[in-house]
């Protein structure tokens, strides 16, 4: 797939025109669902309307969900003039609609995904190539309800296209989870390795794996999630996966879909109206990303900062030093700030300019560095060619060794824990703290995945599964002040947006709201 094909938006609608009318007629100009699903080229077309999808208009991969990954943790914070934004990440909604859009937008690629999977069966076409596209749907399908579960926790499951007379119920979220394992399970199965050519960047067999064990990790089922990864760890997987050399080449567009990526959303950067996807409205699609524009520093940097870093993140990495007593190197990676350069703000580069000419040597803010650009451009436009690699190898083995460790092996678990270490020169775990029990272990693989993951996107989901929400809520305040705004049996979830409520009979509010 490759950047090329991913976004060809394939219009499935069934429309109505004209006076005095049966306004339920089809455009005989339109295609129809019965007259589009004919050969195997409609059933390509088909599942890269669905990729297509995770970059739909501004709430989901394009931009608005990396607010929700990032700043809904204690890692971020809204620090721009986007009061709403700001609010709904401080768990100060002023209104039940405050998620509506990213709501949408997943339910959009659902709708999307269940038209393949319901109609590409029916195709007389390349059989391997068919189980293929259908594993690729039900896979998309299943990342949009780990999103919406995780979110939103009762969403309504709706497994085929919804009609104008569908009014579907909340799901439990054990249903949910239960429908995403089953998706994934099956999507495994029919998946290649890998591909070559215009089709990489889609859906693997290693990518389906992934996503299950996150799945299963998310409920604590780490017998499952460990099955779910023995195929990427000691299995075949073992020998197509791998951590890079140099940890930074994970977020640069020079060294996309490389050997650790499991799975990553493809960007193109649009050059019509230069690139700016997100405010031409004359653009129906947006094949590039535009949350680097939003996540970038401020005048006279060239972002709007919609989103700011915590800077107990950054402190975080100074309690530590590599084998030659440097600091970890994955704190000028994951993040913009007075420091990024350890000799201090007089030698950190901002878009090719110096820190402390730009903010001061006393501007101690924090900005997200992994989507940006800024190692390659002077600027950001609203279409960054830089892939968002969702899941990597280094997250897979240290879920791993969480696994084990939970199983009640821990001993067998340091050798994943001290390659991730090794990488970036740090002490292995085996010798900097040997003999660890469960309980310090499961401390450790704490620290392990906040640095190592940082500014990623998971640190949420792992809150969540660790149950930093109700058992740790002290800490998160003193971290983040949002978090004094945290409603225990409450916030834990969006609020399902009360426009779709007052438009059913059937759906219900999340507590609290």
């Amino acid at each position: 797939m490759k950047k090329s094909i991913i976004f060809i938006f394939t219009a499935l609608a069934i429309l109505g025109t004209g006076c005095q009318r049966n306004f339920d007629e089809p455009n005989p100009d339109m295609l129809t669902t019965e007259s589009f699903w004919q050969d195997e080229s409609d059933a390509v077309k088909g599942i890269n309307s669905v990729y297509s999808a995770l970059n739909r208009g501004s709430s989901y991969y394009n931009r608005g969900m990396h607010f929700l990954y990032l700043l809904r943790s204690d890692e971020g914070f809204g620090s721009g003039g986007d009061i709403g934004l700001n609010n709904n990440m401080a768990f100060a909604f002023t209104s039940n609609n405050t998620s509506s859009d990213a709501w949408n937008a997943l339910f959009h690629a659902n709708f999307r995904a269940n038209q393949v999977i319901l109609n590409v069966p029916q195709i007389t076409m390349n059989e391997t190539v068919k189980k293929r596209i259908i594993g690729e749907a039900k896979f998309l399908r299943a990342l949009n309800y780990f999103n919406l579960v995780v979110f939103w926790g009762r969403p309504p499951l709706v497994l085929t296209p919804l009609t104008a007379a569908d009014y579907p119920s909340n799901a439990t979220p054990e249903q949910v989870y239960a429908q995403i394992a089953q998706d994934l399970t099956e999507a495994a199965a029919d998946l290649p390795v890998s591909y070559t050519g215009a089709d990489i960047g889609r859906v693997t067999k290693g990518a389906a794996h992934a996503l299950l064990a996150k799945a299963y990790l998310q409920q604590g089922k780490f017998s499952e999630a460990k099955t779910a990864m023995d195929w990427l760890v000691t299995g075949e997987g073992a020998g197509i996966y791998g951590l890079m050399d140099n940890y930074a080449d994970n977020f640069k567009q020079t060294s996309e879909n490389n050997r650790e990526s499991v799975y990553e959303i493809q960007y193109k950067e649009n050059a019509a109206e230069n690139g700016d996807d997100d405010t031409n409205p004359g653009i129906s699609l947006n094949t590039g990303a535009s949350a680097p524009k939003f996540l970038a520093p401020p005048n006279p940097g060239p972002g709007y900062a919609d989103g700011g870093a915590r800077r107990w993140v950054v402190d975080s990495f100074e309690e530590e030093r590599t084998i030659d007593n440097r600091r970890d190197p994955r704190a000028a990676v994951s993040f913009l700030y007075d420091n990024s350069d350890e000799r201090g703000p007089a030698f950190t580069m901002v878009y090719g300019q110096v820190w402390q000419a730009i903010y001061g040597g006393n501007d101690k803010r924090v900005w997200f560095r992994k989507l940006l650009n800024d190692d390659s451009k002077n600027g950001e436009s609203f279409s960054s060619p830089n892939n968002y690699r969702m899941i990597r190898y280094a997250d897979i083995l240290l879920m791993y060794a969480e696994c084990l460790n939970e199983l009640g092996q821990t001993a067998t678990a340091y050798p994943y824990v001290d390659r991730v270490r090794s990488r970036v020169n740090m002490r292995t775990l085996t010798v900097a703290k040997p003999g660890l029990d469960q309980s310090a272990f499961r401390a450790q693989i704490k620290k392990e995945r906040q640095l190592e993951l940082a500014g990623e996107g998971w640190r949420y989901f792992d809150m969540v599964r660790w149950g930093e929400l109700a058992n740790n809520l002290s800490t998160l305040r003193q971290r983040d002040p949002d978090f004094n705004n945290f409603v225990p049996g409450k916030h834990e979830w969006y609020p399902i947006p009360q426009s779709d409520i007052d438009n059913s009979t059937n759906l219900t509010q999340n507590p609290g709201y």
